[in-house]
């Protein structure tokens, strides 16, 4: 693979994220760990380079469990990613947080399994950094970056985004949602809410040396929190169709206002 230029900010997204890139063109790259979900598109947003990725696949052909996580992280800083940006839908766990609201997560919780979670696996690829030294262990206490938070908030503000500045992210295995006694469980806890794709995105970036932060779209309430109905597939992809917009417009007024900031070294 060869690309003329390295592109320092990346986002994951769903396909309602195509139309926010200017100039775009698609890179197929190989990585050690199999095909990413998609090929890394290359484009502009207010004349900043933005590489962008289909996080579930081009057609959504990727389930949270089969989402090739170390793939897509590989394949972003392959091309000199060194910022990402990370969109996601998610169900509320508390009755004071309504679906359409946005959410910039300052904290994880993995109750997800069978999911590749580290560069670092003894026996992996052979010859691939992490593969054949001693084990690591990752820094993970604060798994967002406070600057991204710090734009993506502001970023919100200025588009008149209704954004909630932190939370608890609660991220389960899938494709199935929660029983009501899971969603009653995660909300006792005071977590706040609920998705699939949380972990292990985060980590990898981190083990990566990737600044990473990520916007979350409030689209149901989870298992009928506070007496609402249970949450559905087709009620969630109808919120997302909603509102798609408005996180893409909050992400895009981070680049426009915020890219030095969004692409600054750690």
């Amino acid at each position: 693979m060869t690309i003329d230029h390295q592109v320092p900010l990346g986002v994951f997204g769903g396909s309602g994220f195509y139309e926010f890139l200017d100039d775009a063109r698609e890179i197929t790259v190989e990585t050690p760990y199999g095909p990413p979900a998609g090929p890394v598109v290359i484009g502009a947003v207010a004349g900043n380079p933005v590489a962008f990725m289909p996080r579930h696949g081009r057609n959504h052909e990727f389930a949270a469990h089969r989402v090739p996580y170390r793939a897509n992280l590989w394949a972003m800083r392959s091309v000199g990613v060194r910022s990402i940006v990370a969109p996601c839908s998610v169900g509320s766990l508390q009755p004071d947080i309504h679906p359409g609201q946005l959410m910039v997560i300052d904290q994880v919780v993995d109750r997800t399994w069978g999911r590749p979670d580290t560069f670092h696996d003894i026996g992996g690829p052979a010859g691939e950094p992490g593969t054949d030294g001693p084990v690591h262990h990752q820094s993970f206490a604060d798994p967002y970056d406070a600057g991204l938070r710090r734009q993506l908030v502001a970023a919100g503000g200025r588009v008149d985004a209704e954004v909630l500045d932190g939370g608890t992210m609660v991220v389960i295995n899938g494709p199935r949602f929660s029983t009501r006694a899971e969603s009653t469980w995660f909300r006792s806890m005071g977590w706040h809410v609920v998705n699939m794709t949380g972990y292990p995105e985060a980590v990898l970036a981190a083990e990566l040396g990737i600044r990473y932060a990520s916007v979350a779209l409030v689209t149901d309430y989870d298992a009928g929190v506070d007496g609402h109905e249970p949450v559905t597939m087709d009620a969630v992809f109808a919120m997302m169709r909603a509102n798609v917009s408005r996180v893409r417009d909050l992400i895009v007024d981070a680049v426009e206002h915020a890219y030095p900031s969004l692409t600054a070294p750690n």
